[in-house]
């Protein structure tokens, strides 16, 4: 064959090959993953990877609907994504044996994702996830829970309570802090808390939040903000939380999700190491999403944690990559 037919061997950019090395540590993962959550009680689902694309356009951020889902039309005509996310998933699933499930539940996954993103340290547009989500329970318990198990997880990795940080925050919050700025409809909201959402990595957040909420809303919002430190039950949380002996937990009101389904309590965890200080994984409370397939609404919370980050986190601070 001439050069100029010669296939390459480069793996499709932003996807990875597993050697039997790179696999031995992505089972690794997988194991510890699947370990701690089935130690808090949580059982084991799946699903196809794909999925309607009408499925995500609802709730889900509109960062990922409009630019990073991988589309196309099967031979019937039909949008369909490789999904970009486990918890439209999940809910369609609830929703489908609503009537005949009892809760609360609690379900863990392990799904193959695909985001078309650019390609960098701690992002591809290939990746696995933990998925872990407690459904059917409205009081705190739920959110501590949650909180715990990830927490347990990150020291099943060996991690200490000085190598990352918890931050939490409440939807709610946001909530109080449109009603005292007054005057701000459901979409503006809903666009504020994206650029909230990545405020770190955009340039324009200034302009974009006054192209949204005028100057002077946009002044009003973030003084209140700035001065809103926490609310009645991401204080109960926190309590709780340290009572069970997890200190490394902060109440932080800039953190946002850039989800549309989220409607309370929101967390990060976040590295806290120099060398690779930022966001791991997160997750929430999501009480309403069943209702976008017309079925009663059943209160959740969940986080997805993924293989990428999780790894770097691991490299970062020499923590074993793999079972002795």
């Amino acid at each position: 064959m001439s050069n100029k037919s010669k296939l390459s061997t480069e793996s499709y950019k932003g996807v990875r090959d597993f050697y039997p090395e790179d696999m031995a540590i992505q089972n690794y993962i997988f194991e510890v993953w699947r370990k701690t959550a089935k130690s808090f009680g949580y059982v084991e689902y799946g699903a196809s990877i794909l999925e309607p694309a009408e499925l995500y356009r609802t709730k889900s951020s509109e960062e990922i609907v409009n630019d990073q889902m991988f589309t196309f039309k099967d031979r019937g005509d039909r949008e369909v994504a490789l999904r970009p996310e486990m918890t439209p998933t999940l809910a369609r699933m609830i929703a489908g044996k609503r009537k005949s499930i009892k809760f609360p539940l609690r379900w863990f996954s392990m799904p193959n994702l695909f985001r078309y993103e650019k390609p960098q340290r701690g992002r591809k547009r290939e990746h696995w996830q933990l998925n872990c989500d407690v459904l059917g329970i409205v009081g705190i318990e739920a959110e501590v829970e949650i909180l715990s198990l990830a927490c347990s997880i990150m020291k099943a990795f060996g991690a200490k309570d000085k190598d990352f940080e918890i931050r939490v925050n409440d939807r709610g919050l946001f909530e109080e802090v449109f009603e005292r700025v007054g005057g701000v409809s459901k979409s503006t909201k809903e666009m504020v808390i994206r650029l909230l959402d990545k405020q770190e990595k955009i340039d324009n957040f200034n302009e974009e939040m006054i192209r949204h909420l005028g100057h002077e809303k946009k002044e009003l919002f973030l003084e209140l903000l700035e001065k809103t430190k926490s609310t009645k039950r991401l204080d109960e949380i926190k309590g709780i939380l340290i009572s069970k002996g997890i200190s490394n937990v902060v109440i932080d009101t800039k953190i946002a999700r850039g989800f549309d389904y989220y409607t309370g309590m929101v967390f990060e965890v976040f590295d806290a190491h120099k060398d690779n200080n930022r966001s791991l994984f997160g997750g929430g409370r999501y009480d309403n999403l069943l209702e976008i397939f017309g079925v009663e609404p059943v209160p959740a919370v969940g986080f997805g944690m993924g293989d990428v980050t999780i790894r770097d986190f691991l490299e970062t601070h020499n923590l074993q990559t793999c079972e002795k």
